[in-house]
């Protein structure tokens, strides 16, 4: 395993490029930045996926989603005014919202389907949409076994009824129903430091509290007796 300092500058270099130009750098740019040979650069990626702290392509050493950014479209996406950025869920729209900073829009849709709707943000906190929701699926102590499927089904609705509709009708697991602001909250605890030089991956320890000091203690939210990295 590579040293976690070089994990956290290989990290800084790509959300802090994302957050600038609205793109991560490229494998030979963040060679250069790093100052690393490419097959170096490609053994510290392949160590930042390990942990979880980038989501590569399946068959090219390439950054494809650095939470909360996801690098190819998605229907979440945040417009700033210098820049903008496609995130992977509604949560993570919130993280990227959080770490842009300042004003920005989050181009939704509900339920991921053909009703698409705008909330603005300030700082991280949405503007109004105190009516509206999130529906996490799948618990996160199963976010990894497929991060994408995970992801793509956090989604905003308008109430409790319209997920039970949408569950049923796309035959999909029913999960936790969260209030807009409160998955804001989570996000601004997960995603506040995530553009800090020195960010390092949470302990699954870590991540149990901020779960907790969001509110969410329920059950679905326990990632039991696992250990290391989350």
């Amino acid at each position: 395993m590579s040293d976690e300092r070089d994990l956290s500058r290989l990290h800084h270099a790509m959300i802090r490029g994302l957050l600038i130009r609205g793109a991560c750098p490229t494998n030979p740019e963040l060679a250069q930045q790093l100052e690393v040979d490419a097959p170096k650069l490609e053994e510290l990626l392949r160590d930042l996926s390990g942990i979880h702290g980038v989501v590569l392509h399946p068959y090219i050493c390439e950054p494809w989603i650095i939470h909360p950014f996801s690098l190819t479209p998605t229907i979440h996406w945040i417009e700033a005014p210098h820049a903008s950025w496609w995130a992977p869920c509604i949560w993570c729209a919130f993280g990227v919202a959080t770490l842009a900073g300042g004003k920005v829009h989050i181009h939704t849709s509900y339920g991921g389907e053909g009703e698409c709707f705008t909330i603005p943000v300030v700082d991280g906190n949405p503007a109004g949409f105190d009516d509206l929701y999130a529906h996490f699926a799948i618990p996160p102590a199963r976010a990894w076994d497929n991060v994408h499927q995970h992801c793509s089904m956090v989604l905003p609705f308008r109430s409790a009824e319209e997920i039970r509709e949408w569950c049923n009708r796309h035959g999909l697991p029913r999960g936790q129903v969260v209030p807009l602001h409160q998955v804001a909250r989570l996000a601004r605890a997960w995603y506040g430091s995530h553009a800090d030089q020195n960010w390092r991956k949470w302990t699954v320890a870590e991540a149990q509290a901020i779960f907790h000091n969001a509110g969410l203690v329920s059950d679905f939210w326990n990632l039991g007796a696992k250990t290391g990295k989350f």
